[in-house]
């Protein structure tokens, strides 16, 4: 474990990264008795301090939701971060490949959240009962913690759970009117499909996501609230994106198409 002292120190390096536009080495590396504790208290402290600038919590991201991702990065379950206003962006509107560092997409299913939902003890159904519709989604994964050769989930929970932004399509779909588990979506990228897979690969139903998420969150207090959108992460690989391209998320069952563009 890290002294305060120290995880302060960290998270003034990480909103440097802002200024200077240079990533911070694995953190693992640098520190190596960080825990995977520091890194969500040093994450709770960024968003706390998003909040004390006058932004808000609209909601939150799963990630790591493969058993092959979680492998890769030594964890047993997924990763998450609160998402303050200013991470969700207008959907086909360009955006500056220049505000983020290291920018890759991913395809998701974004639940919005009809009532309030807390943990312990939520089950599958809880989460059907409480959403209020789901929307495609992009998710822009960016790196303020350079990614490299023994990057763990320490170093991405610390850093927002590598989470840039998230673009939110305007179709939505009550969970009445589609089947996640075989819903397929495909990422486009210049008019190219780079990535195509099923929701399923989500935790086998991104429900069962949502459902971790609030049962994970539950130990530290929080409640999801009414209006609040849940990412429920990827299922296809994160592929870079750089100034010039165009990018489509496409899903059928009638959830749609959300597109952005870089510029």
């Amino acid at each position: 474990m890290l002294d305060a002292a120290t995880r302060a120190r960290i998270l003034a390096d990480i909103n440097g990264v802002y200024d200077t536009r240079q990533p911070l080495p694995l953190l693992t590396k640098a520190y190596p008795g960080i825990e995977l504790a520091d890194a969500y208290a040093i994450q709770e402290a960024f968003v706390a301090e998003r909040v004390g600038a006058g932004r808000t919590v609209k909601g939150y991201k799963v990630g790591l939701t493969s058993k092959a991702m979680q492998e890769t990065m030594g964890s047993t379950e997924p990763d998450f971060s609160a998402m303050t206003d200013d991470l969700f962006l207008p959907e086909d509107t360009p955006l500056a490949a220049a505000r983020f560092l290291y920018p890759m997409i991913e395809i998701e299913v974004a639940f919005v959240m009809k009532h309030a939902l807390k943990g312990p003890g939520v089950l599958p159904v809880d989460v059907i009962r409480a959403t209020d519709f789901v929307l495609p989604s992009i998710e822009i994964v960016d790196f303020r913690v350079g990614p490299g050769p023994g990057m763990t989930i320490v170093d991405t929970v610390a850093d927002l759970a590598a989470c840039g932004a998230a673009v939110l399509g305007a179709n939505p779909r009550r969970l009445d009117q589609v089947d996640l588990r075989s819903m397929r979506g495909e990422m486009l990228i210049n008019g190219e499909v780079a990535q195509a897979g099923f929701a399923s690969a989500v935790l086998g139903n991104p429900v069962t996501a949502v459902a971790w998420l609030a049962n994970k969150l539950g130990e530290f207090g929080v409640t999801f609230e009414p209006g609040q959108t849940i990412l429920t992460g990827s299922f296809v690989r994160a592929m870079p994106v750089k100034a010039g391209d165009e990018v489509v998320a496409r899903f059928d069952q009638g959830l749609g198409d959300v597109k952005t563009s870089f510029c």
